[in-house]
């Protein structure tokens, strides 16, 4: 690895979804590039080599969008590629882009190159449109290590690949910077906070307009919102509750909104790439499905806005860690899952990773001084589950590096993301 050195702010940083949508474009005549407003959708796909040359248009543009309600099939048919931006803003695009395809034999492998701020998987008609047509990619808020110029996330991968015995000397031979988490967490990872502004000050009056226009922009194209008002309540509420149980009845109670209501709202946040939920881990892949999820955000800076806090706590540093882990798990092309484990007893584990058959847990600490104590639960899930578990990782606020049990690895988060 390249040793990390001063980024320049201007600079266009290399993203770690660039190799999956390079790979993707080699396959479906379809590839859609999804995530949140303002995390470099529009910049990855204007500076890949393999988009260079392609005709660009957005749906920002109110000439284009008129367009794309008015005229789709003229729209689609202005050139032999396109790449067409905020395609979530209208519906009927989706379709004369799938009648385009649908049109052509052969079909042409990356014709279209769409980005979406709304999970378009979880919009039934996009998502139906499209089914056999597009291959996905999800573009999350810059990882620590993109931050950083590098590119990548953590090597989680490298965790499933190193023998165990060998991770103390890996990690430690990784040469990147020690960083105080709470500063991470703080400024997040959305390009503009993260890479271009230097204070408290901007970061917030950033965040502010980033707010306004998600709930009075970005919103409206997915559902009408009676109640803004409400809406952005629920959202300091989930933001308060980072790493729990995402429990409806209780988010309803405390924000005085009926329980349909918390329903919707919830899945309109995760929609558009704000909710995170974290399913617990189970043999019985059924029961991840039924069981109670945690609650995390996309970004960690936005959510400390949310919630007016202004000193990050532990979950922040889970959530900073998940972030981290489901940039590197959307970036695969067969995806692990991350989840956690919970037992009715209270054992819990912050994330377990299950990837080819083995599971790597993870505990997160903010402690600078990792004791025995804090891999409790983690000894018992290795008990639970025996040679499934490769071993686990207990990431801390620390400096030192050490086998703190058998097969777990105490090291400062840094390290690894």
């Amino acid at each position: 690895m390249t040793p990390a050195g001063p980024v320049d702010p201007g600079a266009v940083l290399p993203r770690l979804a660039s190799e999956h949508v390079r790979r993707v474009l080699g396959v479906s005549p379809v590839v859609v590039v999804m995530g949140a407003r303002q995390t470099g959708k529009s910049t990855l796909v204007q500076t890949l080599p393999a988009l260079q040359d392609i005709p660009y248009l957005t749906l920002d543009d109110l000439d284009v969008r008129d367009q794309a309600r008015v005229a789709p099939e003229d729209l689609v048919r202005r050139a032999p590629r396109l790449i067409l931006d905020e395609v979530q803003r209208e519906a009927d695009l989706v379709l004369a882009i799938k009648r385009a395809v649908d049109e052509q034999r052969p079909r042409v492998r990356g014709r279209f190159v769409l980005t979406g701020s709304a999970n378009l998987l979880l919009m039934k008609r996009v998502s139906e449109t499209l089914a056999g047509r597009a291959s996905y990619v999800t573009l999350w808020p810059l990882t620590r290590r993109e931050q950083l110029g590098l590119g990548t996330a953590g090597f989680w991968s490298d965790f499933f690949g190193w023998p165990v015995g060998e991770w103390s000397e890996r990690v430690q031979a990784e040469d990147v910077p020690a960083a105080d988490w709470r500063e991470v967490a703080l400024r997040g990872g959305h390009p503009t906070p993260a890479h271009e502004l230097d204070t408290k000050e901007e970061r917030s009056i950033w965040f502010a307009g980033y707010v306004k226009t998600y709930l009075e922009r970005d919103l409206q194209d997915l559902s009408a919102i009676e109640n803004l008002v409400d809406f952005r309540r629920l959202m300091r509420a989930t933001c308060l509750r980072l790493g729990n149980l995402l429990n409806q009845t209780e988010l309803g109670r405390d924000t005085g909104l009926p329980q349909p209501t918390v329903h919707r709202y919830l899945n309109l946040l995760e929609t558009s790439f704000q909710l995170v939920r974290l399913a617990p881990y189970s043999v019985n892949r059924t029961k991840r499905l039924i069981k109670t999820p945690k609650a995390y955000w996309g970004d960690t800076g936005l959510a400390m806005f949310l919630s007016g806090e202004s000193n990050p706590g532990g979950a922040q540093l889970e959530n900073l860690v998940l972030t981290d882990l489901i940039a590197w798990r959307d970036s695969q092309v067969v995806q692990p899952e991350v989840l956690y484990w919970r037992t009715a007893a209270g054992q819990e584990v912050d994330f377990v990773v299950e990837h080819e058959g083995d599971l790597l847990a993870i505990e997160v600490k903010t402690t600078t001084r990792p004791s025995h104590r804090d891999v409790a639960h983690m000894r018992a899930f290795r008990e639970e589950y025996g040679d499934r578990v490769r071993g686990g990782l207990l990431l801390h606020a620390g400096t030192e590096t050490f086998w703190i049990t058998d097969r777990v690895l105490a090291t400062p988060w840094w390290r690894v993301l």
